[in-house]
């Protein structure tokens, strides 16, 4: 693997910050209070040079103007208001751009400066406190996913908008995303940061060892590394779907392409923008191209030894913390009934 997160960038004096740290999602809370402001920048800046990311919404918008053309366009979760200005520039009649935090200021004068301000109206807030000038409108557009799709993410905001906002034949973008599964082998990093904690310096910290497997890892999952099938888990369609949705378990079955070991399972999402005149959309996974989302690494106990065609059978769980609904809760029961390896086992995660 390679590639850890931006955020780690921002912080050069602690003693984590080196070539070899990976970014996990609990590290970023520790991190995020240090430089909030140069954070929320940053990643504001990652996320529009995204190129996968920023330049497929472009498009969608740009080549899809009979979709815009003459609608009222909800832009929820605004940020820079990059997507309005899209929106906006494909001939919408008028853009609300919903955004809660300090960001919505900038968004303002991003408005103002582009001599867009006829068209776009920022509105800082949440979601469900706002009040829209309108009624109803024609379009919901949004950048809604998380990690691993569904970490800190803005779907059950984006179908509050929808039910509340949304006309009866009104479009939602995206429409469609769908989660993925697959096996890579990871050796080296896993006895470097995982089974290092089974002898430190003579004493035995394999405490901290199952608090590290139990954390997914962020980060960039080189394609040579995938030792299986990708198989689909989850398909969510935004325009129909219900908040309970998002909690689901999906069965699995990884079949091996070649003879090796396996140490994690890796997760990805792809969207979909269904209505637009040709099939448009994008891909987090490791066979295409980066983006700000990489896929989320989640380590086995056990390493699989595996043989070409044999197959791990198992399903995964997934719903939102009962704390905390942003965070994740994972569950994953597996087997391997192989030539050389037989296991059967369930493991527990948590994205936090």
């Amino acid at each position: 693997m390679i590639q850890s997160s931006p955020l780690i960038k921002l912080v050069k004096i602690f003693p984590w910050e080196s070539p070899t740290f990976r970014f996990s999602v609990a590290t970023a809370k520790m991190i995020k209070p240090v430089l909030i402001i140069t954070s929320i920048l940053t990643l504001t800046s990652e996320m529009l040079k995204d190129v996968v990311r920023t330049k497929t919404y472009q498009n969608v918008i740009y080549r899809n103007k009979f979709l815009f053309q003459n609608k009222v366009v909800l832009d929820v979760g605004a940020g820079t208001g990059i997507l309005s200005l899209f929106c906006a520039k494909a001939g919408a009649a008028h853009v609300y751009a919903v955004e809660c935090s300090h960001m919505a200021d900038m968004a303002k004068q991003i408005v103002e400066t582009n001599g867009l301000s006829d068209v776009v109206t920022v509105l800082k807030g949440k979601i469900e406190e706002i009040e829209l000038p309108v009624a109803k409108v024609d379009i919901i557009i949004s950048e809604w996913m998380g990690y691993f799709l569904l970490f800190e993410n803005m779907l059950n905001t984006v179908l509050y908008a929808r039910d509340k906002w949304l006309v009866d034949d009104g479009v939602v973008l995206p429409d469609e995303a769908s989660l993925y599964l697959t096996a890579i082998e990871d050796a080296e990093y896993k006895d470097d940061k995982i089974e290092f904690w089974n002898n430190v310096y003579g004493f035995d910290m394999s405490c901290i060892k199952k608090q590290a497997m139990m954390e997914p890892l962020v980060d960039t999952v080189d394609q040579k590394q995938i030792v299986t099938n990708c198989h689909l888990l989850k398909t969510m369609d935004i325009s129909k779907m219900v908040p309970g949705d998002a909690s689901f378990t999906a069965p699995f079955k990884l079949i091996a392409e070649r003879d090796y070991y396996i140490h994690a399972f890796v997760a990805y999402f792809d969207v979909s923008f269904t209505k637009c005149h040709k099939l448009m959309g994008f891909s987090t996974g490791p066979r295409s191209r980066a983006t700000h989302w990489k896929q989320t690494v989640l380590y086995l106990e056990d390493v699989l030894t595996i043989c070409e065609g044999e197959a791990i059978i198992g399903s995964m769980t997934v719903a939102p913390n009962k704390k905390n609904p942003r965070d994740v809760d994972i569950m994953v029961k597996y087997s391997l009934s192989g030539r050389r390896c037989v296991v059967s086992r369930v493991q527990f995660y948590k994205m936090r």
